[in-house]
């Protein structure tokens, strides 16, 4: 996995063995991957690499990551509760997401499309770092650790895996990164299962 920003955006997120080649899924959304890069950094939004991925920092908060998959490119929102959308460009990662988190992009020219509206989002969410603004806590039938909500927001291809999953495999992740008393423990797990997750398998499945 990548350390360095200028990696993304020549060779891949190094997740896989299709790093620095012509089949990097990252190659064929370029433009518009660096078309997101150039709006995050005019808007002020320090740069940083977390998970693989270019990640885009305000008043020591995430605010969004981006990244591609095979059939798109996305901006993912930290914090999504918060928004409004008025634009209504905002969609669920997974049938089971709590709220609408993601700008998925189909063609690089979308971005410049939906510049203006970018820009507006990306300033709302970054007033609601400096005010120290968080979403409230939703009561739910469990709630993720945090070390996993992060991996989730921070990996698009595991997200949309984990949201997938029926409720119950869902819950058997959350039990067992919840016996892991270290969250380096928690976050090992997680790299681990990783595969079982895509492969819509629970954790104590084979």
């Amino acid at each position: 996995m990548i350390t360095e920003i200028e990696d993304y955006f020549t060779m891949g997120c190094g997740r896989c063995d299709k790093f620095g080649t012509p089949e990097c899924v990252t190659r064929g959304w370029l433009d518009g991957l660096t078309a997101l890069r150039r709006i995050c950094r005019d808007m002020g939004l320090t740069e940083t690499v977390k998970w693989g991925h270019p990640c885009y920092m305000h008043a020591g908060r995430n605010i969004v990551l981006i990244g591609a998959l095979r059939g798109n490119f996305r901006m993912s929102f930290f914090k999504a509760a918060l928004m409004k959308d008025p634009a209504g460009i905002l969609e669920r990662q997974g049938p089971n997401t709590q709220n609408p988190d993601v700008i998925r992009f189909d063609r690089n020219e979308r971005v410049a499309e939906l510049e203006p509206v970018l820009r507006t989002y990306l300033a709302e969410a970054m007033s609601y770092a400096e005010a120290g603004i968080v979403p409230e806590r939703k009561t739910a039938e469990f709630d993720l650790p945090d070390e996993l909500a992060e991996a989730l927001d921070a990996d698009p291809e595991l997200a949309e895996g984990f949201h997938a999953l029926t409720p119950g495999r869902q819950r058997s992740y959350v039990i067992n990164l919840n016996g892991a008393k270290k969250a380096e423990t928690r976050i090992a797990r997680i790299a681990k299962f990783r595969p079982h997750i895509l492969a819509g398998k629970g954790a104590t499945e084979r």
